[in-house]
Order: structure tokens, then sequence, then C-alpha cells
């Protein structure tokens, strides 16, 4: 292995694994479930990884670990696939839902992680019963039945989790226990209160957290609708409506994705990984043609590619919390060791027979796309060339007491290959990655982002927001896409003197500071020895920024563990406007990508886009409609 190169993906259980087939995926399953037989308790109930928890109790992260992987096991064996161990897991099951037992998983209360981890019990008795349910003795049965209906008697939180009691229902229905269905129709309505239009699912509807549209809209709101619609059949006026809406999300959700097979990493649980393909894999599951079943087959596999060549697990081929290598500095507070097996979820097409049209599809390239694809309920420009996707974004947000919610939800590009970085120290302005932000400090020590908009607006592909990083500095910014560039601008107004930073992409630093950085008044850019380039450069029609190349601490990016940024360091004047404009430009074949850093593109003036906006201009929906107080 080259000393230059960050992690090995040899120890990635899924490393060589071409993802041809059926059986590629299928082989999948066991090679991440294996590394996790030492980690089993003595009484099967309980996976520890390591000693380290969420804020959950430790009985509920030891039942994440034992739990998440029957999201794969469970589609596998349902489709013919073979597992050795599932006297081990009726052994947990009957030893988990036992209150006289030490490994008792313990009581479910309201608004609590056990919720989500007996949706998952509720999958493996839906999918695979006879190895899972029916083996068991009456007593076991009884217990596990009252374990499960103590839990979706239970008030769930208000989003996506409501799914889990109507998962839980239909779990026990099928095994002939009865449930009060009215709990289950309310949960349902609820749910369906959340759809905006377009496809679009927003996850929450707790007052003043209205606003969040991230992964959960593909991997859990249209997953559990069309698990739904697969399950109860009989339910099929509101089955047929989550499909048409999964349907109608095809064609935008495949912009999230690279043509290479990577995806946009932006907001919460990135942790869960391949999760991402979970909807398109359930699409078939649910019969949904959404696009040609070869083209959903080569999304879906080429991401499983991807994720098969990052370093993401521990040398003993165990899951570990990050992104693109471990990294539990990004994650957020309810996650535990347990969590990444979430990415479990993406292996429900193995319930389908080999003959299954997605199966027998030839894989397909990624259909022809436009270089500017924009979409205005969530306010999302991306932008596509080889190799590399890049998301624009006006801000959706998230009120959540949750790690790095602006890092995560409001900077203003996201990329498949630079993904995006988290702050290490609150109290440090100067050494900041402010990979696509700007920084604003009134004492040069601590600093505000965009943490919130109070007004995004779309014309067009070119979006528009107001902030206000204190209450009396308001921020407006504009994003112009271009096939490769994007323009930022900036209109300042402050009562005070502010310092400002602003980053590019944050590209990958490899050893012996062997990459080629350049500074200089009013442009700043990074040429790494892996081959990426990664520019910004001030367009302002007066006093150019400071251009610097920053070395922000280590396990800051989600993507690389050491990287460089450029930067544009300026100062707003107490009582003045100040304008502010660059163009970014980044990408993976950095040579190619330098010789277009030498022809930027045109810089509209801030008159003809507030011309622009005036006739053109809507609303960003999921901003103008879910406010702070809520809808």
């Amino acid at each position: 292995m080259s000393a230059l190169v960050d992690g090995d993906p040899r120890f990635n259980p899924l490393h060589g694994n071409p993802f041809k087939t059926r059986d590629d995926v299928a082989n999948a399953v066991i090679s991440l479930f294996e590394p996790l037989l030492p980690a089993f308790s003595e009484g099967n109930a309980r996976v520890q990884i390591d000693a380290s928890t969420s804020t959950w109790d430790r009985a509920a992260c030891d039942l994440e670990g034992y739990a998440r992987p029957l999201f794969g096991i469970a589609p596998l064996v349902a489709g013919g696939g073979k597992f050795d161990h599932w006297d081990r897991y009726r052994e947990g099951l009957k030893n988990g839902t036992d209150p006289q037992h030490p490994e008792y998983w313990g009581p479910v209360p309201s608004m609590d992680q056990r919720h989500v981890e007996a949706a998952a019990l509720a999958y493996a008795i839906l999918l695979a019963p006879d190895q899972y349910w029916k083996p068991l003795d009456d007593a076991v049965k009884t217990n596990v039945s009252k374990w499960l209906l103590q839990s979706r008697s239970g008030e769930h939180g208000s989003n996506n989790h409501k799914y889990f009691r109507i998962m839980v229902d239909l779990a026990l229905e099928s095994v002939g226990v009865e449930v009060d269905t009215a709990g289950t129709n309310e949960y349902l309505d609820d749910m369906e209160s959340l759809y905006i239009s377009d496809g679009w699912y927003r996850d929450g509807e707790d007052e003043g957290d209205t606003r969040r549209i991230d992964y959960y809209n593909p991997f859990a709101m249209h997953y559990y609708g069309l698990f739904y619609a697969v399950h109860r059949s009989s339910d099929k006026v509101r089955g047929d409506r989550f499909k048409e809406r999964a349907r109608e999300f095809a064609p935008v959700f495949m912009h999230w994705f690279s043509d290479s097979g990577s995806n946009v990493p932006y907001g919460r649980s990135l942790s869960y990984r391949q999760c991402v393909a979970a909807y398109w894999g359930y699409l078939a599951v649910a019969g949904v043609e959404a696009l040609p079943w070869g083209v959903i087959k080569g999304i879906y596999l080429r991401n499983l590619r991807w994720w098969a060549a990052q370093p993401v697990s521990r040398r003993d081929g165990i899951l570990t919390l990050g992104y693109a290598y471990p990294n539990p500095f990004m994650a957020e507070r309810y996650l535990s060791t347990g969590s990444p097996y979430w990415a479990m979820k993406a292996f429900s097409p193995l319930s389908l027979s080999a003959d299954h049209p997605f199966w027998t599809a030839e894989e397909l390239p990624m259909p022809p796309r436009p270089s500017i694809a924009t979409f205005q309920v969530p306010g999302l420009a991306f932008m596509h060339t080889p190799g590399h996707t890049i998301m624009l974004n006006s801000g959706p947000d998230s009120n959540k007491a949750m790690r790095f919610v602006p890092e995560k939800y409001l900077k203003f590009a996201y990329s498949t290959r630079y993904g995006f970085s988290v702050e290490s120290d609150s109290r440090g302005f100067e050494v900041g990655a402010f990979d696509s932000m700007i920084a604003l400090s009134d004492d040069g020590i601590h600093y505000r982002v965009r943490e919130h908009c109070e007004t995004a607006r779309m014309a067009g592909s070119k979006i528009y927001s107001l902030w206000r990083p204190w209450s009396d500095v308001v921020v407006e910014t504009w994003l112009i896409p271009y096939p490769d560039w994007h323009v930022r601008i900036h209109r300042i107004q402050s009562p005070r003197r502010l310092t400002t930073i602003e980053g590019g992409f944050a590209a990958p630093r490899v050893d012996f500071n062997s990459d080629e950085t350049h500074e200089d008044n009013g442009l700043a850019y990074v040429l790494s020895t892996t081959g990426d380039f990664s520019g910004i450069l001030d367009v302002s029609s007066l006093a150019k920024r400071v251009g610097r190349v920053t070395k922000p601490h280590g396990n800051t990016s989600l993507m690389f563990p050491r990287t460089l940024v450029p930067q544009l360091k300026g100062t707003v004047e107490a009582n003045e406007t100040q304008i502010f404009a660059c163009a970014v430009l980044a990408g993976p074949d950095g040579m190619a990508v330098k010789e277009r850093w030498l022809h930027p593109p045109p810089i509209p003036t801030l008159n003809d886009l507030e011309r622009i906006f005036q006739t053109e201009g809507v609303d960003i929906e999921i901003v103008k409609h879910y406010s702070r107080q809520g809808k």
C-alpha cells in the first residue's frame, strides 16, 4: 500500500466484491455479518462492539447491533439464500424479550430507540417466519408478542419513526396477534401529512423542525411506504399512492448520484452509508419500474461498488461510525457502534427470485442528464460532470439538537467527491475549514455561519437566500451554477466590523507536503497529488480578498482524513454594504480542471440578479411553507 494513501479498503468486508450479479449481493450480506459473530453476547441478545455508546442506554445500543443485520439477513433467506446462524438469532430473541433474563432488552417507553430496532425484528418476522418465528415455543412467542405490543403502543417520534409502529403491527398481524388498527391508521395519516409534492416528503412534524429534507426521504419515507404497499396489499388505495409517489421521486433522486456510483453526502445519519441505495432496491421489491430496470440496477450496483472501495471498517471487518473512513467525530449523538448496520437495508431485493426483471436486466449506465438540474421543492441545483456531481443548496435546515447541523444542511455546495467538512473548534475562526461556506467573526476567535434562512428563492437554476448570522447582521447570498464552476455572491450589511473567511472544496492532502498549492491576492487553489483540483477565485468588483490554502484539523472532512481548503479572507467594514463574489471550481481530473481554471464564467451583476428574481423568482417550497413555527 502506498504511504500516500489514507486507509486500506482491503479490510472492508465488501472489498473485491464485483457487485455484478444477485449472488454477489447475497455474498455481501454474509460478508458484512460474519465479523460481528465474536461480538455476540453469551445469550445472543446483545451485540456490543466496544464500550462506547450513544445517548441511549447500553441495552438499546446492544440491541441495535443484534437487530439491524436482520434487514439484510431476512431478505436473503426469503429469496432462498442460506444463513447459518438462526439458532443464535432465535436464542437472542428469546432472551432479549424475557424480563427475567440478564440480557433483557428492557421495557419500551415512549420516544425510545427500541422502537427503531423493533421494526427490524418485525421485518424479519414478516420475511422469514419459518426461520425466525415458527420454531419458537409458545412461551417465547408470548414474550416476543408482549414486547412488540409494548413497543407499538408507546408514543413514537414525530417523523419517520411512526412507520415503526406500522411495521410492527403488520408483523404481529401476520402471526395472528391482534392489534389496535386505529393507532396504525392514525400514524399512517400522520406520515401522509408529511408529503409535499413531486415525490418529496419532509421528515418531521415537530413544531420547529418542519424544514428538513435529506436521505430520510428515500431510505425511510419512500422505503417504508413501499414496504406497507407490499405487506398490506388489501389497502390498495393507500398503497398505490405510496407507489406513485416513489415513482415520481426516481427521476429526481438519480441526480444525487454521480455517474460513477458515489452519492452526495448531505444531512444526518450518513454513517448508514449504502443505505442510500435502499430506495432503488425496494422499487424492485414493490414492482415499481420508475426507470427502466437496467437503469435502476445500474444506480444500485454502482453505489454498492463505490462503498466496497472505501476503508469504512476496522481491521476485523466491523463497520465503523463515519462516512468514507472511520470518523466518529462527525456522528450524531443517537448513533452507537451498531448503528452503521442500517446499511443492510440496501439488500431488500434479495427477497426477489433470480428471474425477476431487476436481476435479469442488463445493467445500464446513468441515463442522459442535463449538466444542470434544479428542483424547486427542496431548493436544490445539481451540476453533473463526468465522475463528479455537485449539489447547490438553498438552505432547508433542521432545528433538532444534532451535531453539526449548519455543516450537514446549510453549506452552499456538497460534492460526491469532496463531501463536506465539520468544524472542530468553536473558537477556531482562523483554523476553520469553512469549505463551501462563508464564516464571519466579530472578534477573530468565535464565528457564525449560515444556520437558518429566513427567505429562500429560485429563479431558474439560480438560488437566493437571506440569513442573519447575528440579529443585526444581514447576509444575502446568490448561487449561480455553471456546468463545472459555480458562482457565489454575498451582500453583507453589519453595524460593526467583521472578518470573513470563505472556502472552496476540501481536497485530499497527502504525505510529505507534496501537493501543489497556490496563494495570491484574490485566489487560492490546490492541485493534490491524488489528481484533485480545488480552487476559489475572488471576482468581487472592488477590493479583492486575500487568498490562502489552509490545513484544517484532521478528521474534519467526511471524505479524507486530512485536507487542504482554498480560502478567501476579507473584511466587512462597519455600517457599509459589502459585496463579495467568488467563482469556485473543483474536480477529480485535476490537470484538465486546472486548464478550465484559466477561463472563469461570466459574473452577473446584482442589478441583473435582482431583476431576474423579481420577474422569475419563486419561493422554495420547503422554506416557504414550513417555517420554524410549524406548518
